[in-house]
């Protein structure tokens, strides 16, 4: 009994110790970022609205000490175009935490958007002040560069960021600036270290592709090409490019299939119906040519490659007052280029307005260097007009350049129709014997090949089967410069977008034949130049 009671006695104590009251729960204290998880799953879900009350709710209860729901409230606003409204709000995140670098980044990208590059290049270089291995802040500072004109700049940022970290567009943006410079050779380099990385991208391939057509290597162009084809059937880039060079050999109805494919991704383009005209042009179907070039010229009313294969056409229609419309318009656009101040003059000797014909004639051997046919053509233009002393002077222009080109081993394979006019010119001037075709040696040449070309005596008018196939034997030469009209653009919250300039847009080589007419002793002009494609 006594042990018993002892045993009470002892646990009386625990039993109170567990009655003993708890002690209040503290108050919870407000936490800014609480609702974060929810604003960022309805912005990824594009549910802008309900992310936008979200946001004002929290920023309500926090006072806009938020960071986050601001950063989030700014991107919205960007996407809606508000830059200004969104500019200021990363920069009050970049107040609430001046320690990020993604705020200063998003500050950056602000002022790129409203144009203010040399602002953005200042708060970049703050960024990567905090942050220096991110890349996207090396190659964004090479696309401010690229803005400000600082080639040398631009290079350096890009080739850092590819360092950090290599990017396609990184490569995109790098080979652009060598192609701004006018160095091809560097630009494909680049391009070709890409398409190594990505060798998938067809962006890529087709840049490169374009790029070798622009140097001459048409054999990997066409790989390269093919490869952009084959990664994506519908990329009509691509496909303008392939049909181009299809064009050039004369596969006009294996070309018009390729255009086929791309009219329906792309059929409001200008290059393609241009393209297509062409491919009419050089079946011979002058009408069908023409209704695809007004297409085109109505797309792009200021593409003065456009107006001079319009002029084209009409020269070959015998349609001189149209073709003096179209030509004098592609002057007006690209008033440095000898060949079209050529061209207008052969329309206007047909029109018989000589005065001015002879004019056009004077400002195209002005600004022409190297093509033969503009002193070929000035030359029977003066013969015809008796001036012999100005025409034998024009002859001997023409001989230098031939002279110099054969020299210099550009070029050893002329024409024949060109010879043989050329070489009955030099007889009418007493004139000649130091061209490159009358040397010993040359004659057999020249002669066989102009033989089989057409009857020397017979007159021939413009289009005839020998002038179109010189005409098209760089059809859609200009698809080269077509090939990288836009890059593709960056998200919000990525790099800024590239600038949209071609890679190189290299000047049409036009040839212009000249021909015999019934009377012997009279030489008349004939247009025949090079057909210029996008």
């Amino acid at each position: 009994m006594a042990d018993d009671a002892m045993k009470t006695d002892v646990q009386l104590p625990v039993a109170t110790d567990l009655k003993k009251p708890r002690p209040k729960k503290a108050p919870e204290l407000p936490i800014l970022e609480r609702r974060n998880w929810l604003i960022h799953l309805h912005y990824i879900r594009k549910d802008y609205e309900t992310c936008k009350a979200i946001i004002k709710e929290q920023l309500h209860e926090t006072q806009g000490m938020c960071e986050y729901a601001v950063y989030v409230q700014a991107l919205i606003m960007r996407l809606e175009g508000k830059i200004q409204q969104s500019l200021e709000l990363f920069q009050s995140c970049a107040i609430l935490n001046p320690k990020s670098s993604d705020n200063l980044k998003q500050v950056a990208r602000s002022l790129f958007l409203l144009g203010k590059h040399k602002a953005a290049i200042e708060v970049y270089n703050e960024a990567a002040r905090l942050n220096q291995k991110d890349w996207e802040i090396s190659h964004n500072l090479g696309v401010c560069y690229i803005y400000t004109k600082d080639f040398r700049s631009a290079e350096e940022q890009l080739n850092l960021a590819l360092q950090l970290n290599k990017h396609d567009l990184t490569y995109m943006m790098l080979g652009k600036i060598h192609l701004l410079q006018g160095d091809t050779e560097k630009a494909t380099d680049v391009y070709k270290s890409a398409v190594e990385f990505s060798p998938e991208n067809t962006e890529l391939l087709t840049t490169l592709g374009l790029l070798y057509m622009q140097l001459g290597k048409y054999q990997k162009a066409f790989e390269h090409l093919g490869n952009a084809l084959t990664y994506d059937p519908n990329n009509f880039k691509a496909i303008l490019a392939a049909g181009s060079m299809m064009q050039t050999h004369g596969d006009y109805d294996v070309a018009m299939n390729k255009y086929r494919v791309a009219a329906y991704s792309v059929p409001e383009s200008p290059p393609l119906w241009n393209n297509i005209g062409m491919c009419f042009f050089g079946k011979k179907k002058y009408v069908a040519a023409i209704s695809c070039l007004k297409r085109a010229n109505y797309l792009s009313p200021f593409d003065w490659k456009i107006l001079y294969n319009l002029g084209l056409v009409h020269l070959t229609m015998q349609q001189y007052a149209s073709a003096f419309h179209f030509l004098s318009a592609a002057v007006n656009l690209r008033p440095r280029m000898s060949e079209l101040y050529m061209l207008l003059a052969v329309a206007l000797t047909n029109l018989d307005d000589a005065d001015n014909a002879r004019r056009s004639y004077e400002q195209a051997v002005q600004l022409d260097e190297s093509n033969l046919l503009v002193n070929l053509n000035f030359a029977v233009f003066l013969y015809n007009q008796g001036d012999k002393k100005a025409a034998l002077l024009q002859f001997q222009e023409m001989e230098r350049k031939v002279n110099s080109q054969v020299d210099s081993n550009i070029n050893t394979e002329f024409d024949p129709e060109l010879v043989e006019m050329a070489q009955k010119l030099g007889a009418a001037l007493q004139a000649g014997e130091n061209l490159y075709w009358s040397k010993p040696g040359k004659d057999s040449k020249t002669s066989q090949r102009s033989s089989s070309g057409k009857p020397s005596s017979s007159q021939q008018p413009l289009g005839t089967n020998q002038a179109l196939g010189q005409a098209m034997s760089s059809a859609a030469g200009y698809s080269k410069s077509m090939q990288i009209t836009a890059e593709p653009e960056a998200d919000v919250s990525s790099a800024p977008s590239p600038p949209t300039v071609d890679p190189g847009e290299p000047e049409p080589e036009d040839e212009d034949e000249v021909e015999e007419t019934a009377e012997p002793d009279k030489l008349k002009e004939k247009s025949k130049p090079k057909a210029v494609a996008e």
